[in-house]
């Protein structure tokens, strides 16, 4: 029943419901929503002087598409815009849909993509200068409430001049938008979404990225910061992965690529050892477990407590080796 009256508020948006009042402030910034060629993910990010931005501007469904509201926001595009899309429309058909039906459309700023690729983006004619956006070959950046003109322009060009995933390049954008001088009003929080292009079902796996820096000083060096921290963690996922698999030497190099993105993360080391010592690396994990050690004693006590669960061997004379006890 909801995909029908989805797309009966495409063929008639006249029968839509009731518009959202606006609100009194303009809430966001600039933002982009892309899609890999290459891998098919689907991406979304944003940076804006408000508190709390990723909780209402960026919007993504793996498979589907990936949408940005704002200026004086409403949410609704994001929830609305991605059942549109998941129903069967284009991005563009999906957004041309929704602003038929929304008596403020001239505050609203949007961005679309679909799983296919198409874009779409709408910069009402009363959202606070500098405002506008550029649409791209499977992108579309878009700003409200600029320093000056040259902020969106000069995202697109990051966006299609750095190379990288797609992550790396919607930091990019970003940070060609603040270069310009970014929001008038200044920075305060950020956010970015990543999703696989195909859905395996499993939410929690197909999002690669979601992270948000809520209120802080300089939001987009600590999404920078949490973007990488994040690769670190996905790479120590394909290392447990590959010892489900019994591929001992994928493992270890995950493990260690995940290692050098985090230096001095002691969780990854901690765990990095404990996988080498189950595949019979003892040797190769003594020192691991001593640099843990360091940071924090209480890595001991989490060791001795693995075996009951199963994580180590019930093997007290190995145990004694890994604590340093051994006589």
């Amino acid at each position: 029943m909801r995909s029908l009256l989805l797309l009966s508020l495409l063929a008639a948006p006249s029968l839509a419901a009731e518009p959202v009042p606006a609100p009194r402030r303009p809430v966001h910034t600039y933002s982009i929503v892309a899609r890999d060629p290459q891998t098919g993910e689907l991406g979304v990010a944003v940076q804006s002087h408000w508190f709390s931005v990723g909780a209402v501007v960026p919007w993504a469904e793996a498979g589907v598409g990936a949408v940005a509201t704002q200026s004086f926001v409403d949410p609704s595009y994001g929830k609305l815009g991605l059942e549109l899309m998941k129903a069967g429309r284009g991005a563009p058909e999906a957004l041309a849909g929704l602003l038929a039906a929304d008596s403020a459309s001239q505050v609203r700023q949007v961005g679309m993509v679909d799983a296919s690729g198409r874009v779409a983006a709408h910069t009402g004619d009363k959202c606070i200068t500098a405002a506008g956006h550029v649409v791209g070959e499977g992108f579309s950046v878009q700003a409200n409430m600029m320093e000056k003109d040259t902020v969106w322009p000069a995202m697109a060009k990051a966006y299609r001049e750095t190379k990288g995933d797609l992550a790396e390049r919607m930091l990019a954008a970003l940070e060609a938008a603040e270069a310009q001088g970014g929001d008038i009003r200044g920075k305060q929080s950020a956010a970015i979404i990543v999703v696989s292009g195909q859905p395996t079902g499993r939410s929690w796996v197909d999002r690669k990225f979601d992270l948000r820096v809520e209120d802080h000083p300089v939001p987009l060096k600590e999404l920078r910061r949490l973007v990488t921290l994040q690769r670190a963690y996905n790479l120590m996922n394909e290392g447990d992965l590959a010892i489900e698999r019994k591929d001992t030497e994928a493992a270890l190099k995950a493990y260690s690529a995940a290692e050098a993105l985090a230096p001095g993360n002691a969780e990854m080391v901690f765990w990095h050892a404990v996988s080498l010592i189950n595949v019979g690396k003892v040797d190769d994990a003594l020192p691991l477990l001593q640099k843990t050690y360091k940071l924090d004693p209480r890595w001991k006590e989490l060791l001795k407590r693995l075996p009951k669960s199963g994580l180590l061997p019930e093997d007290p004379k190995l145990m004694n080796r890994l604590l340093g006890t051994a006589k």
